[in-house]
């Protein structure tokens, strides 16, 4: 372990020293992810006495409603105009927030769930459709897992100040936080576009920051069209599934348990603490390696075995510590193998499939998913837990054979064309374009 320890740390000191967008991709999802850590114990907290059904469901249509918007936005402007504007309108949300906890509204705590929830999948898509723009497949394979631990740790600095502070400055500020953060941000993505430039003029037909053009529903059509975005799509339902059953199940752990916001606020914020500390050490001694000396396909299967085999445990012994021993699991696995996996195949995919299938797939399909499981779930919970993850074995034997599929598809892919990633003067680096 501490071998493993020490060739993480020095790859990782090898490439900070010696890439510049790696750094500033490290500091973009760190900033991203400690942002949304500090809103997301809220979330949980006000979302577990609310109808969850009925906020899964507006999540879903405001998705809907929001999709289209985000395909005209991608593809009437280029990305040096929409990135930073769907961050300020993140900021200008949060602000609104903000005034709104400060006023009697009884909507305010299922809007500020439902808003929670199309954040993290809008800013996180467009996180990874822009490093698929700056860094190459096999620059992906090597720096995927440090930007990815970028993020664990704001994932465990984010619960660190909602449980430490929430006590303290109350709900709404904690929103400014995460404003502030989202703030820089934008700044990362200044400081990237450089390189994201450069990559992209080496692409044949690409002209330098120009909107991508097309129709507003693009990516649904080649996720139709595409066998591998088709495989993406499906492995992100059945992702959804696992997830959806266990958080459900969660929920209803505290609301049994905890009486008041505050303390469920703490207990939502200890398991994202060792969730993100679980991700951090797969992080550290597995991802990049299992990347590099195995490929997509495998690291894809280990979480979907993993969740196969927590799902069969807590279908003979549902207790709520095993419960919550198989949530910290499955969403460790997800963060640490499956993500980085399947975002390195958007690099092997053109710019409108990084932009606009994936959006999709990480909004439409993914927000469907949570309707559909969330509702199969109420419809299972009067059997009681057995049912739910006994119905729940069954979609994780869906999620196994999905990441089976992609690995397939990943594999029949044209073999990479050789192409250099341009060195960025380093004016560039250091100013505006």
């Amino acid at each position: 372990m501490n071998d493993a320890l020490a060739k993480w740390t020095n790859g990782l000191r090898s490439a900070w020293s010696e890439s510049s967008p790696m750094r500033w991709a490290f500091a973009y999802f760190f900033f991203l992810l400690t942002g949304y850590y500090v809103l997301r114990p809220v979330r949980d907290a006000l979302g577990s006495t609310q109808n969850l059904q009925l906020l899964f469901t507006g999540t879903f249509i405001s998705m809907l409603l929001l999709q289209p918007l985000y395909g005209a936005l991608v593809s009437r402007y280029p990305r040096r105009v929409f990135l930073p504007v769907v961050y300020a309108v993140f900021i200008a949300c949060l602000l609104f927030f903000y005034w709104a906890f400060h006023q009697p509204f009884a909507w305010r705590s299922g809007a500020f769930f439902i808003w929670v929830a199309v954040f993290n999948l809008f800013a996180v898509s467009v996180f990874w459709s822009f490093m698929a723009d700056v860094f190459s497949h096999a620059e992906a394979k090597r720096f995927y897992g440090y930007i990815g631990a970028g993020g664990t740790l704001g994932g465990f600095l984010g619960p660190i100040l909602s449980r430490n502070l929430v006590g303290h400055v109350g709900v709404a500020n904690l929103l400014l936080l995460s404003a502030f953060m989202l703030a820089l941000c934008i700044v990362c993505i200044q400081r990237l576009r450089p390189w994201a430039r450069a990559r992209e003029k080496a692409e044949t037909g690409y002209q330098s920051d120009t909107a991508m053009g097309g129709s507003v529903l693009a990516g649904l059509r080649l996720i139709r069209e595409q066998p591998l975005l088709r495989a993406l799509a499906v492995l992100m339902f059945f992702g959804v599934g696992v997830g959806t059953l266990l958080y459900n199940e969660q929920a209803a752990i505290a609301r049994t348990l905890f009486a008041t916001d505050a303390a469920r606020t703490e207990y939502f914020s200890t398991l994202d603490l060792l969730i993100n500390a679980l991700t951090l050490i797969i992080q550290v001694l597995l991802t990049r390696g299992l990347l590099q000396r195995f490929g997509v396909a495998p690291v894809l299967m280990i979480p979907a075995v993993m969740v196969l085999l927590g799902f069969s445990v807590l279908t003979a012994s549902p207790l709520p510590l095993l419960v919550a021993v198989v949530q910290v699991m499955t969403r460790a696995g997800e963060f640490s193998l499956l993500k980085p996996a399947r975002e390195t195949l958007y690099t092997r995919v053109n710019r409108e499939a990084r932009y606009k299938a994936k959006a999709a797939i990480d909004t439409v399909v993914y927000r469907g998913g949570d309707l559909t499981f969330v509702w199969l779930h109420k419809l299972l919970v009067g059997f009681g837990p057995t049912a739910v993850f006994g119905s729940g074995v069954l979609v994780a034997a869906g999620l196994c054979a999905s990441a089976w599929w992609v690995g397939r598809e990943q594999a029949r892919l044209a073999p990479l064309a050789p192409l250099a990633s341009p060195a960025v003067p380093d004016h560039l680096d250091e100013g505006t374009t």
